[in-house]
């Protein structure tokens, strides 16, 4: 299965053989909010406003006002497909990512790029990105159409080391998207800055529509990944091949071969937007937590020098707070957890699931195996081991080996029946988090100095050592029930 995908064309013709993983609708649909409406009851999930579920990814073959280019979106919102793409079992998705982080595969460049079969400039008449991106808006309320799912890459100007990276864009103009640098979180946000510092402008592509493994790869963050480290290696080792680059035509930076659609540009140095500038409504988009952000008034500027795309291009984009954005984020940050704590103690941490209600960012759950009294304690460390290595992270919730942490039934189970509240709750205020949790807000609390700031907690729903034998889950008669159900998939 691993060989089959390698790009999103490849990825989508393997989930057309998985039962349940892909809808297809020649319906007509406007991508202007309409299409995300549809798909909110489809399969959004996540944090998305109920009602809504985890269900296919979606293929729209008819977009108003793009009679040549189809959308897909929930390629990624189900843990269960991204296993599939990604020839893995979905519980073992953090420690695969982990090993792949510790054997890079660096890419490759290639002279063969599917992404340059049809090349518009910026400079030819008629250059428009509004008639060239079917980029949707989530709600009638966004800042304007937003690609959301747009593979970032540059370059360091000083050290050449390149970054790929996932933001925020929006288009604002024929030939210029605004693009949201969270403060101090990602690295091309320091490459724009240093560029900035030397009055240069910082050439980028933005590649939309790729193999499912560098779409992972691109959220992994420091300090798994620290600065110089090419995220498109893990991509490369996931595949067991290195991931094909192309130069860029108009512009000093590679871009995904095959992708579908590619932009070529330019970071402005000094100029700054205001997000929704062309609607005004206060509002940018949906984003992970479940809330509508705010239109940011100093987001970057990107002059695009080029689009090109592959024929019949596929436009791949995502529900900023659905279930698509747990797997990107989500999946990356076990990863790191898993390998900070397994470098500390050694065959405690059995698995981590950061889960949907956290939007893969502010929730995990880690799942700690106490072996002697002396691991009494340890569990609490690993938590904090977690906070430092993704510092977005705002609650933990501790349990046993005899727990599945990816049943979050399960997990509340045990803070039912093995947690109490004057004992098992750790606060740690006054903590770094992330800007669009809204709670992290002075109004919230006089104990809250700045916004983004938050308490982090440890709830430990895990049983004393030396109390495990009271807390012996019920065992069951072990049975092969295809014997009373043989055609049930069990």
């Amino acid at each position: 299965m691993q060989e089959q995908v390698h790009d999103l064309r490849s990825a989508l013709a393997l989930l057309k053989e998985l039962p349940g993983a892909l809808a297809e609708t020649d319906v007509p649909v406007n991508p202007a909010a309409e299409l995300a409406g549809v798909y909110r009851y489809v399969g959004a999930g996540g944090t998305v406003a109920r009602p809504t579920k985890e269900g296919p990814a979606m293929l729209f073959r008819s977009v108003q006002g793009f009679p040549d280019a189809q959308v897909v979106i929930g390629v990624l919102a189900s843990r269960r497909r991204v296993a599939a793409l990604l020839d893995c079992p979905a519980e073992r998705l953090g420690w695969r990512l982990r090993e792949c982080v510790s054997a890079p595969v660096p890419p490759v460049v290639t002279e063969d790029a599917p992404c340059h079969e049809v090349v518009h400039l910026a400079s030819e008449e008629g250059f428009d990105l509004n008639r060239l991106i079917p980029a949707p808006t989530n709600t009638p309320e966004d800042a304007g159409p937003y690609i959301t799912m747009g593979m970032c890459y540059a370059r360091h100007p000083d050290t050449g080391a390149s970054d790929i990276t996932i933001h925020r864009l929006c288009i604002q103009s024929r030939d210029t998207l605004s693009i949201y640098f969270t403060p101090g979180a990602r690295h091309i946000g320091a490459m724009a800055d240093r560029a900035e510092a030397l009055g240069q402008p910082l050439p980028i592509s933005i590649s939309i529509g790729v193999d499912p493994a560098i779409e992972i790869a691109a959220c992994f963050e420091p300090p798994t990944t620290p600065l110089g480290y090419d995220e498109l290696a893990i991509a490369g080792a996931l595949r067991g091949r290195p991931v094909e680059l192309c130069r860029c035509l108009t512009v000093p930076e590679r871009a995904i071969a095959n992708a579908e659609f590619v932009i070529e540009g330019e970071v402005v140095p000094g100029a700054r937007v205001q997000e929704d500038q062309n609607t005004h409504t206060g509002h940018a988009m949906p984003e992970f937590p479940g809330y509508t952000g705010p239109a940011c008034s100093e987001c970057r500027l990107i002059r695009v020098k080029a689009v090109t795309h592959r024929r019949n291009p596929i436009l791949q984009t995502c529900i900023g707070p659905s279930e698509e954005h747990v797997s990107m984020a989500g999946i990356p940050t076990e990863a790191s957890i898993l390998d900070m704590v397994e470098r500390a103690m050694p065959g405690r941490l059995l698995n981590v699931y950061c889960a949907p209600p956290g939007g893969g960012k502010l929730m995990a759950v880690l799942q700690f195996k106490k072996t002697a009294p002396s691991d009494e304690g340890r569990q609490r460390q690993a938590a904090l081991l977690a906070f430092s290595a993704f510092s977005e992270l705002k609650h933990i919730f501790l349990v046993d080996e005899d727990v599945d942490p990816f049943d979050l039934s399960d997990v509340l189970w045990a803070m039912n029946t093995r947690f109490q509240g004057d004992m098992d709750v750790v606060p740690i205020p006054g903590v770094r988090c992330h800007p669009l949790d809204p709670s992290n807000d002075p109004v919230m609390s006089p104990a809250i100095r700045d916004y983004g700031i938050a308490c982090k907690t440890i709830f430990d729903c895990t049983v004393p050592f030396d109390q495990k034998a009271r807390f012996q889950r019920s065992h069951f008669m072990e049975t092969d029930p295809k014997h009373w159900l043989p055609d049930e998939d069990i």
